[in-house]
């Protein structure tokens, strides 16, 4: 089978050339989350990045269109504004600020 389909594809088609590869990715999806509910100190306050996974997961179940934009939109930074210093880390993956935003609408 070729690498790439021709727009628009079969449904048959595409199951038949990805599916394995997302089988894959969604097994190592829950052995990640298997390996994070074991790790010692499971049971303090859930990291931002775990409560954004999770957000993205029910996104991904919600059966509506543009999950790939959606869960980018959830996951990215909404401010305008530079921060002072983004310092020595890397980026985390997932906006921080996203619980206290939440709590602040609620």
């Amino acid at each position: 089978m070729p690498d790439r389909l021709p727009l628009p594809a079969d449904r048959a088609a595409v199951l038949d050339l990805y599916f394995a590869e997302h089988r894959a990715k969604l097994l190592d999806l829950a052995a990640f989350l298997d390996r994070v509910d074991r790790a010692a100190g499971a049971g303090q306050r859930e990291d931002f990045r775990l409560a954004a996974m999770r957000r993205g997961l029910a996104i991904l179940g919600d059966g509506r269109p543009q999950r790939a934009r959606r869960i980018l939109e959830m996951l990215s930074d909404p401010t305008a504004e530079p921060v002072a210093s983004a310092g020595t880390k890397g980026a985390a993956g997932a906006w921080a600020g996203m619980n206290a935003s939440e709590a602040g609408s609620a």
